[in-house]
């Protein structure tokens, strides 16, 4: 079998299990974007879309993914509205609305599934994670502690949460530096423990956390600049290995480099595949170990983004 050959068999591999892409005009046969990242598909199917009966929620401004003990999608909108994908379309099936425990709504960014099923939220207006019941219901928040709380800057508090391991501890990434701290340095908050620094590549805030299963952390890295478009990483970081407080780092791609795939942008971008990514989870694992991650960018509600889904395989280096 050509090593073409037996990548096309593995995509219909993956297909059949349920991993495959909605509705996309992908054209190209992808290729790899580093010796550890490929992107195999993206989907649009999700772009300009609303969900709802009596009340329509736009399908809109998606920061955070997540899978649910059922296997169903989580999407996660920041303006307070989660909603269920099926797994295999892609598409809407319910939307339930989040405020948090004085009625009010969220500014809502990332999103992670605790063995029980409770969700937890990041609220960058609150800077604490909301814990929510698979109904909705307010059930508890974790708090920031005050010396990171009071020094972080509007609009870059939290992002992306992640459950380290079952019953480990859980993660938030700060997503711009504090007043006071090193300009490049991130903190990571952890409920327990005292938490972690990170620094990514120059210029790029933390946007998206997404635990590996063995103990280490997925980063998104990203910026925007006008013009040019959006820069958007994929790093690891790993906690076992912190020295001082700092998690070592390892650049696993930058998306830009990845094949187009045909994708097209109605906004300037180097790369017409990008646009905001902000949301990351991983789905499972193929039968050769590689992670199945799924992206989600965030189209900010502006006519000229795109809400797209990227399929990705992942291949970790050594621990």
């Amino acid at each position: 079998m050509t090593r073409a050959a037996a990548l096309t068999f593995l995509l219909i591999v993956l297909a059949a299990c349920g991993g495959a892409p909605g509705p996309t005009s992908a054209t190209v046969a992808p290729t790899p974007c580093s010796p550890n990242v490929e992107i195999t598909g993206f989907s649009d199917v999700l772009d300009g879309r609303e969900y709802g009966a009596r009340r329509t929620w736009p399908v809109a401004g998606l920061s955070g993914l997540a899978v649910d003990r059922d296997g169903a999608l989580l999407a996660l909108s920041d303006r307070s509205v989660l909603f269920t994908l099926d797994p295999r379309t892609r598409e809407p099936t319910s939307a339930t609305p989040l405020v948090d425990g004085t009625g009010a709504s969220l500014d809502a960014e990332g999103i992670a599934v605790e063995g029980d099923g409770t969700r937890l939220v990041t609220s960058e207006s609150d800077v604490a994670v909301l814990r929510f019941d698979r109904a909705g219901r307010v059930e508890g928040r974790l708090d920031v502690p005050p010396d990171v709380a009071d020094r972080a800057r509007r609009n870059e508090t939290l992002e992306g949460v992640a459950v380290l391991a079952p019953g480990g501890p859980v993660v938030a990434a700060m997503e711009g530096a504090l007043d006071g701290d090193d300009p490049g340095v991130r903190r990571f908050v952890t409920w327990p423990g005292a938490g972690w620094t990170y620094r990514p590549d120059p210029g790029l805030d933390v946007s998206e956390l997404a635990a590996t299963g063995d103990g280490r952390l997925l980063v998104i890295e990203r910026s925007y600049t006008s013009g040019v478009g959006n820069t958007v990483h994929l790093a690891l970081a790993d906690p076992a290995r912190a020295t001082d407080g700092a998690l070592p780092r390892t650049l696993l791609a930058d998306l830009g480099a990845c094949p187009s795939l045909g994708a097209t942008a109605q906004q300037a971008q180097a790369n017409p595949l990008l646009d905001n990514v902000e949301g990351m989870t991983v789905l499972g694992r193929t039968i050769d170990g590689a992670l199945r991650v799924l992206l989600v960018s965030d189209d900010n509600q502006d006519p000229e983004q795109t809400t797209r889904l990227y399929d990705v395989l992942v291949r970790l280096p050594p621990g």
